[in-house]
């Protein structure tokens, strides 16, 4: 995969859709992914998915309980691969932080690289919203570029009181 360090535009309205399900799953992650035209450098649909990390099936993290760890439902995750390859694929990724911070964690870093660690597992860009009790504080939205050999941060979005 390329470097693609130009970010997905993201609506502020689409943007609120994904932290009022951050509001409705917290305090645990909420999960899910943004999908829009094939070669549109936007987003025009909200996909929320099911966190199943209850069940203790996250790949790298079956230890940690719903409020620090997310993993799609295998029905979600199902779609999600089916998806891709329609004409309006996701094209960025989402889950919440409760701790109201806005980063993309070793463990998120190690779930979204491919099983050989050479790049993503999906060619997706990665959102991630930092929720508290009291609202949405902020909002990150990562990417892999291949001049670093990780994901970088190439937007941020200012929070709301939701």
């Amino acid at each position: 995969m390329s470097d693609l360090l130009t970010p997905i535009e993201v609506s502020r309205q689409l943007l609120e859709q994904v932290y009022q399900e951050a509001r409705r799953a917290f305090p645990h992650e909420c999960c899910g992914w943004l999908a829009g035209p094939r070669a549109g450098k936007s987003v025009a649909e909200v996909r929320p998915c099911v966190n199943a990390q209850a069940s203790g099936t996250h790949p790298t993290a079956a230890d940690r309980t719903a409020e620090t760890a997310y993993v799609l439902s295998a029905p979600d995750l199902l779609e999600f691969n089916r998806r891709l390859d329609s004409p309006n694929p996701p094209l960025i990724m989402y889950h919440s932080h409760p701790n109201g911070r806005a980063y993309f964690s070793p463990t998120d870093r190690q779930v979204a690289r491919s099983p050989w660690g050479d790049g993503p597992a999906y060619p997706v860009q990665q959102l991630v919203v930092g929720i508290d009790a009291r609202r949405v504080v902020e909002a990150a939205l990562f990417t892999w570029s291949d001049a670093v050999g990780d994901f970088v941060e190439i937007a941020r979005f200012p929070g709301a009181s939701i």
